[in-house]
């Protein structure tokens, strides 16, 4: 044996929107339908651009481009109508291929593993039952934490829900957003492109390695440091 440190083992830290379950599209069309009912209509691609951030980041980004001005009251609606609205499309939410067996293999193999979104609990935590995951699964949500993505809030409050240090956590996200969120958190950043931004925007924002989504990551969990032996 040598006298050298230990590395820590392996630890990661889950988006969920887009990276363990398929509803970047239905949170879309949510908030089409939120900015409609108060007479705001904007391009789909406009706000499948956004999606990942925070819901206030995401409103104050969306009016930065229409150049409109709501109030704070106005925006708690918007946000209030978006949650309404994607509660109304659960039913059509599935988890992404490979979603339920990647956490199950991990929890197997004794590697910690949490989940973080900038969701409100209002709507993250309906993903617990379609992942088949018990309700003291650890998350962390938006409510919980003071800034979301890009802000590191919500991965510096998952690895201290499982007791590691940030910088031995790996980062498993959809969008630039989380990946920025994950630098500042000093942990590295892995992207799948289930959420439909391309290979290149995520290695731009810093993703060492990107898959097509859970089921192609348990494929190679070798080449992030989880072992077979």
């Amino acid at each position: 044996m040598s006298h050298f440190p230990e590395p820590p083992a392996p630890a990661f830290l889950f988006d969920l929107d887009g990276t363990l379950i398929d509803s970047v599209y239905q949170h879309v069309i949510a908030w089409r339908t939120a900015l409609s009912s108060m007479g705001i209509d904007l391009s789909v691609w406009r706000i499948h651009r956004r999606i990942g951030m925070s819901g206030g980041l995401f409103v104050t980004a969306l009016l930065r481009e229409t150049g409109l001005k709501l109030s704070q009251a106005q925006i708690d609606d918007l946000q209030s109508a978006h949650a309404d609205a994607y509660t109304d499309q659960v039913e059509s939410v599935r988890p992404l291929p490979g979603a339920v067996e990647l956490l199950t293999e991990l929890t197997s193999r004794g590697v910690p593993w949490a989940i973080a979104t900038s969701g409100y609990a209002r709507t993250a935590r309906l993903a617990l039952g379609m992942l088949g995951l018990p309700e003291d699964t650890p998350m962390v949500t938006r409510d919980l934490v003071r800034r979301a993505k890009p802000d590191p809030d919500l991965f510096l409050a998952g690895a201290a829900l499982l007791g590691i240090d940030p910088r031995s956590a790996m980062v498993v996200g959809d969008s630039v957003w989380d990946l920025l969120a994950a630098r500042r958190a000093g942990s590295l950043g892995i992207g799948l492109l289930s959420g439909g931004y391309g290979r290149d925007e995520l290695e731009r924002a810093s993703a060492f390695r990107v898959y097509a989504d859970p089921a192609d990551m348990l494929d190679r969990l070798d080449e992030l440091g989880v072992r077979f032996d």
